[in-house]
């Protein structure tokens, strides 16, 4: 997985620096993912690693891709291609996303709960992730029962657990030591 953030990584940040110079960020996200979702395709996973030739592969990969992707991201499909990089497109896709997140100030927020939260629960929540991370936050909300009761909350490398399971376990701990 490592191997794979590194090798996407200068490939996200080429595109990403160009899409924030050409005001195009939304529009290449979107090309971004859909040629994520084309080579990860089982029709398509033979022919990324099979002897097509890199001009053949570039080729044929932006014909499926038709008028989803511009003539800007046919470019990064045939660098790509000529590299043998193809497959590493999901990756490139997620590194272009978090790059994205950065430069807008956002934050995607993970939240698991024991029960369905309210939406004023939800919105407290949110407004002091916000004030905590200076950041607009996107919650992700979603349910797990073996919680028995409390939230947890994760936002990029911070890690909340209010859960009863959680406080339980941190219990059991300090008892055992």
């Amino acid at each position: 997985m490592a191997e794979l953030t590194t090798i996407a990584r200068p490939y996200a940040k080429a595109a990403f620096d160009f899409a924030v110079e050409n005001s195009a960020v939304d529009s290449w996200a979107e090309m971004l993912s859909f040629a994520a979702m084309v080579s990860e395709n089982e029709t398509m996973q033979p022919l990324l690693k099979g002897s097509l030739a890199s001009a053949q592969l570039a080729e044929l990969f932006n014909s499926v891709c038709g008028e989803q992707i511009n003539e800007h991201g046919q470019n990064l499909i045939k660098v790509m291609a000529e590299n043998g990089r193809l497959e590493v497109l999901p990756a490139v896709a997620e590194q272009f996303a978090e790059y994205r997140l950065e430069w807008a100030k956002e934050v995607e927020a993970e939240v698991v709960s024991a029960s369905e939260l309210t939406a004023e629960q939800q919105q407290e929540i949110s407004a002091s992730l916000e004030k905590r991370l200076a950041r607009k936050v996107k919650l992700n909300c979603s349910i797990d029962a073996e919680l028995i009761a409390g939230v947890i909350i994760k936002a990029g490398d911070l890690v909340i657990d209010g859960s009863i399971r959680g406080k339980l376990s941190r219990l059991s701990d300090k008892l055992q030591s």
